[in-house]
Parts: structure tokens; C-alpha cells; sequence
């Protein structure tokens, strides 16, 4: 990272990552940056309040300003307004944690959801965080409307799982991943068996463009106990009319209109 804008942009990306805060030391040497370098980085970050330190014990911490400004762009793109009832329905339908990811760039974001489920096991993780491709339906869901180039490209730039990062069934080549992409090709969505969280399962579709380019993904995730494979395979209808659906509700929002990454 040559810049110090790269630099800041780092130390916010991996604050993001660290809800329980780090110390300068960890920051400098998780993104290889000098100490001194660092501490004027965070020094400035601190001044502009995206970063709060505890005066305890010294460690960073991401402040709420980032969330802020993103949560005031999501409301003024009108998404969450414009895709919430179909989120909710679908929620209803599945009585499970439906969500909407966005593509952007190389990235695909949790941006809106709606919590099906009122009783017993509940999966609901926090939103703004990257999708791991090769091992979520969401992910999944997405580079099966890419080409296996560029699906493999994406995978590559962001890594498979290491064993015990993710689910126990994560695909952890390129040829699993591949035979993976087929079948939800196939299906016309993604269905994955443990392979994000252990003991979770999810399905996902993607929300398309007119020329077949994702723009988004709409995905139900829940505890394997009740969400089996053959509840999934009979929602499959219901994920692809709000796929649909989305699709067109996308057409009023300027964020749901990005096309996906030149890869």
C-alpha cells in the first residue's frame, strides 16, 4: 500500500472486521506498516471521528460515522423502502432470515433483511459484511450468473475457506466449487448444506438484470434442525418469484442498478 489514503482505507476495512478493538501494534502488524506511520494514520482518523480509542486500555475501535454514512445512502437509494415488502413476505413464507446483498465491485454486501423466525433457533448476524463467496448460497448465488473465468477470478482474489473457517461442507478447490456452480445453474438457485456456519443451511437467487446480469441476490439462511434440504427445495418457488420481484422493484432504486464487476 503505497498511498495514505490506501493506508487509512486499510486500517478502516480491518477496524470493521474487529468489533472488539486492536491495538496499534496488531494494526501495524496485520497491514505491514510501520508503527510510527500508523499512529499518525489513526491519529488522523481519530480527529476526523471514524476511529474512537479506548482510553483504558489503548485499543481502536471503528466508530459509528461509517455506519452512519452508509446507512444514510441505503435510505436515500430508496432500497431498503422499495424491497422490505418482499423481504418480509418472503420472511413470513419461510419463517426464516431472509436477506438482500448488493454487488459491488468485486464485493457482495448484506444491505437488508427480515427475520422470519419468532421461536427457537434464530440465525441473525450482523448486516454490512461481505459475503464469502465460495462458501455462502449468497455468494454462490452470484458467480453462477458469471462466467467460470470470472467466477474463478473473484474466488481466487478472495480466497477459499481454510478448514474450520467456515462450514464443514465449504468447497475447498476450484473443481468443487465448479461442479457447485453447475447445479445451482441448473436449478436456477443456490442451495448449500453447512457450508457458511456449521449447523446452518441457506438458498439464494440472483436478482438479474435484463441481459441476465446480477445486480443483487436474495437469500433465506436457517438452522439446519428445521431448515432441511427438502424444505428448501419446496420454498425454491417462493425465493424466485421475490428474485423477481426485486428485479423490477430495482429499477426505481440508482444502488440496485450497478452492474456487477468487470473481471
Amino acid at each position: 500500500m503505497s498511498s495514505v489514503l490506501e493506508r487509512s482505507l486499510a486500517i478502516l476495512e480491518l477496524l470493521a472486521k474487529s468489533p472488539k478493538g486492536l491495538a496499534l501494534r496488531d494494526i501495524a502488524d496485520k497491514l505491514e506498516i510501520p508503527p510510527s506511520g500508523t499512529h499518525r494514520l489513526l491519529k488522523d482518523l481519530v480527529r476526523l471521528e471514524y476511529v474512537r480509542q479506548d482510553r483504558e486500555h489503548s485499543d481502536y475501535y471503528l466508530s459509528t460515522k461509517l455506519v452512519a454514512l452508509g446507512l444514510s445512502y441505503l435510505s436515500d437509494s430508496g432500497i431498503v423502502d422499495l424491497a422490505q415488502p418482499v423481504l418480509d413476505r418472503l420472511a413470513a413464507e419461510s419463517g426464516e432470515l431472509v436477506r438482500l446483498s448488493i454487488v459491488s465491485g468485486r464485493n457482495l454486501t448484506w444491505v437488508a433483511k427480515s427475520q422470519g423466525a419468532r421461536n427457537g433457533l434464530i440465525y441473525d448476524p450482523d448486516m454490512g459484511a461481505d459475503a464469502h463467496l465460495a462458501s455462502s448460497s449468497s455468494g454462490i448465488a452470484w458467480l453462477m450468473t458469471l462466467s467460470d473465468e470470472q467466477a474463478l477470478e473473484l474466488v481466487a482474489k478472495q480466497g477459499f475457506a481454510k478448514p474450520g473457517e467456515y462450514g464443514p461442507n465449504a468447497p475447498l478447490t476450484m473443481l468443487d466449487l465448479l461442479q457447485r456452480l453447475n447445479a445451482a445453474r441448473e436449478a436456477g438457485y443456490a442451495l448449500t448444506l453447512e457450508t457458511y456456519a456449521v449447523g446452518m443451511n441457506g438458498m439464494a437467487a440472483p436478482v438479474r438484470e435484463d441481459d441476465g446480469e446480477a445486480r443483487a441476490v436474495v437469500s433465506i439462511y436457517g438452522p439446519a434442525v428445521r431448515f432441511t434440504e427438502e424444505r428448501m427445495r419446496a420454498l425454491a418457488p417462493n425465493l424466485l418469484r421475490a428474485a423477481a420481484e426485486l428485479s423490477v422493484v430495482g429499477n426505481a432504486s440508482p444502488l440496485m442498478k450497478q452492474s456487477s464487476a468487470e473481471v
